[in-house]
């Protein structure tokens, strides 16, 4: 049986999704400024530091025009956390790929989200299962696009 979109059960967990999402933003924005850098500048940084990539790519991920990317990197660039550098696969295109302090800032940066780590820590290994798996289904292919499918 289909469930209605508007029966209480389903609102309350949009509200708690759109809660989390809300605090996870508001954390992130607060550990970027600590790194004097933006959300946007410490997203792409955490990108990054799982694999160099074009922009187009990054672009994709973070759902924005590659123009902005471009800026973004351009930043991140002039503050010596990241660097260009030419596709193996194609040396037409760029890379943009973490330098050894935009890798420790990344790191830093990750460390310091604790707001859900920390809840997270007190689920046991099956609850953070399940949880990871109806979060998967949720966005179905968008896990796989963004690089965090199995």
């Amino acid at each position: 049986m289909a469930t209605s979109r508007t029966d209480p059960l389903t609102l309350e967990v949009v509200e708690l999704i759109g809660t989390v999402v809300a605090r996870y933003y508001e954390e992130y924005e607060q550990a970027a400024a600590k790194h004097s850098l933006t959300g946007a500048q410490a997203r792409v940084l955490g990108l990054l530091s799982l694999e160099p990539m074009p922009m187009r790519r990054i672009a994709r991920k973070l759902k924005c025009e590659p123009s902005n990317v471009t800026g973004i990197v351009d930043r991140l660039e002039a503050r010596d956390l990241v660097e260009r550098r030419p596709d193996p696969g194609d040396r037409r295109v760029k890379l943009a790929a973490p330098t050894e302090k935009g890798r420790a800032t990344a790191m830093l940066l990750r460390d310091s989200l604790g707001f859900a780590r920390e809840p997270l820590a007190e689920l046991s290994v099956a609850e953070r299962t399940v949880l990871r798996d109806l979060l998967r289904r949720m966005l179905g292919d968008e896990v796989v696009d963004a690089g965090i499918g199995a």
